[in-house]
């Protein structure tokens, strides 16, 4: 496999491998360092890309285990999981304060669910991966993953239920 074929086959799902990185790392260095390491190995063994059915699920499950590798390590210690990826330059402060609210309140409830359920709803809702794609990436059976999907959304769901229905009485 030559360069250029290299980079058409990997380069276009390369933001969704930082994405992923950086959603389990917390910190850009550290994503950066796991998108490019994953790269690197993809590289490494181009002559085996041709043998994946698909190559974006298999750099995408090469990234979380090497993140999850990075977060067990003893040099992690101070990693923790997180997702902050959200900018928008044209908004009002307000909207700006609230979002950064709604986005702090999430990463609170994300942080409480077990680690399965947490990449099921990472991958799923926030970048948009079809199911038989988790199914590959996190070796999982179908309805494992849905169950899995409907109990994460189900905890967020109670958790901004309850945090917004302060001083509300049933």
């Amino acid at each position: 496999m030559q360069q250029t074929e290299f980079l058409h086959k990997v380069m276009p799902f390369k933001d969704k491998l930082f994405r992923l990185a950086k959603r389990l790392l917390v910190s850009t260095e550290e994503a950066e360092d796991a998108t490019q390491e994953v790269l690197m190995k993809l590289w490494s063994n181009k002559k085996k890309i041709d043998n994946y059915n698909n190559v974006e699920a298999f750099a995408m499950t090469m990234t979380k285990n090497y993140c999850l590798d990075r977060l067990k390590s003893k040099q992690a210690g101070n990693l923790k999981l997180v997702h902050t990826n959200y900018e928008d330059n044209n908004t009002s402060l307000q909207k700006k304060v609230e979002v950064n609210d709604s986005l702090e309140w999430m990463q609170k409830i994300m942080n409480t669910l077990p680690e399965q359920q947490r990449m099921v709803l990472q991958l799923r809702d926030i970048e948009q991966y079809e199911y038989n794609e988790i199914e590959e990436m996190l070796e999982m059976n179908p309805t494992a993953i849905r169950v899995t999907l409907s109990r994460a959304r189900k905890a967020v769901r109670e958790q901004l239920l309850k945090k917004h229905s302060y001083g509300i009485s049933k």
